[in-house]
């Protein structure tokens, strides 16, 4: 009954009396219903619908069939009224929206997860992001900053150069400096330094390189300053491969203050002081001193002299002076080419005893002790004394430097 008043709500339905049963006979069946008086005209488009009717399917805005579902046949009159669409090559394209909705799905997702990635640092003691400007670590005593080495600052071995390295430590020791909030207006200089006129310069320099990064590394170096002395400061340096955790160079320095107006060495003031030792890290050296003295010397103690140098406008710093690290240049510039190929820097001690600007012209000298200059190819340790000084005769650095056989390796040419 249900069934019957749900289906004569849409169809009119005889009553019983006009039903008949096959045989003639009047009288309903039960859940059947006669459909007999669903007239339309004779000569009317008729649809044949199978059981389980379904839409079909598309794909791409095509119809395709599927096992089990059903099959619309319409009549002849009825195909004949509405003949299909002619091929073209537009309608013969694909559906493009569907296109368009995957690569949008698939963009937005990305997206995401870009956002989702968490850039922040994952120790608390790290102030700022791994290739910043670096971050406070170890109680905010301790300065760290990475670099990667890129394809300009290595030499002919792969291997980053000897100024590269000075270069990453001098970035660090001013950038602490920044970080902690003690940059005023100069280089490197506290606000109470600047107010004095006052500026650090460095008079001592000792580095021992165990291995130079290559291109591609990436280096992590620390930093850290103590007192030293009633009116000096020293800083250490530890360089370290950001992967392995391998030591690669250490060194250690000591800077005085100097007027940068008279250009002579001052004590350093109270106000200063106060700025500063809050920052000192009681410890001893990252290095043990090399107290050897370094020898002074002249045309005849000397087996190579390279005379005529002079900075270029590049070479200065903002306090109008040669910049430290170009002064290990000026003194490379003397040593002998064979153990320059042959040999690789592996310690370093210099004493700055003079600046000098934009008009000095230099000479650097050299003398080599340990080995025989025929028979480097087989010479063990090689060890340098350098001069650097004016064209007056005027000490600007005193140097030596200890070198060690480099590995064989493959001589790599320049990309065209």
């Amino acid at each position: 009954m249900v069934a019957t008043s749900a289906t004569s709500s849409f169809f009119p339905v005889p009553s019983s009396s006009s039903s008949l049963d096959p045989n003639g006979k009047g009288g309903n069946k039960i859940g059947s219903t006669n459909f007999a008086g669903l007239n339309s005209p004779p000569n009317s488009a008729r649809m044949k619908v199978k059981p389980n009717a379904q839409a079909p399917p598309k794909i791409n805005g095509k119809k395709v069939g599927l096992p089990g579902s059903v099959d619309i046949v319409r009549t002849d009159t009825e195909t004949s009224s509405h003949p299909p669409a002619p091929r073209t090559f537009i309608n013969q394209l694909p559906d493009w929206s569907m296109l368009l909705a995957a690569i949008t799905t698939i963009f937005l997702a990305a997206e995401k997860q870009w956002m989702m990635l968490d850039w922040k640092p994952r120790r608390s003691d790290m102030l700022m992001d791994p290739f910043g400007i670096g971050r406070i670590v170890q109680d905010g005593l301790v300065f760290r900053q990475n670099f990667s080495i890129r394809s300009y600052e290595i030499g002919a071995d792969r291997a980053a150069s000897i100024e590269t390295v000075m270069n990453h430590l001098q970035e660090t020791a001013l950038n602490h400096v920044k970080t902690a909030g003690l940059l005023g207006d100069g280089f490197g200089s506290t606000p109470e330094m600047f107010k004095k006129n006052l500026i650090w310069v460095v008079t001592r320099m000792q580095v021992v390189v165990d291995k130079y990064p290559t291109w591609g590394d990436v280096v992590e170096v620390d930093t850290w300053v103590s007192q030293s002395g009633k009116n000096g400061m020293r800083r250490d340096w530890l360089v370290r491969d950001c992967n392995t955790g391998e030591t690669l160079t250490r060194a250690s320095s000591v800077w005085v203050m100097m007027n940068k107006l008279t250009r002579r060495l001052s004590k350093i003031p109270e106000e200063v002081r106060g700025e500063i030792e809050p920052y000192f890290v009681n410890s001893d050296p990252v290095l043990t001193e090399d107290s050897r003295k370094l020898t002074k010397l002249d045309d005849k103690t000397a087996d190579f002299v390279r005379s005529g140098l002079t900075p270029r406008w590049s070479d200065l710093d903002v306090n109008q002076h040669v910049n430290n690290v170009k002064y290990i240049g000026w003194i490379l510039e003397s040593a002998p080419v064979g153990i320059m190929e042959r040999q690789k820097l592996k310690s370093m001690t210099l004493e700055y005893r003079r600046e000098c600007g934009r008009d000095s012209v230099l000479q650097s000298l050299t003398a080599v002790s340990g080995c025989d200059m025929g028979n480097l190819a087989t010479a063990g340790d090689v060890e340098c004394q350098h001069l650097l000084r004016l064209q007056d005769g005027a000490e600007v650095v005193r140097g030596r430097t200890e070198w060690s056989s480099k590995t064989p390796t493959t001589t790599w040419g320049t990309t065209p």
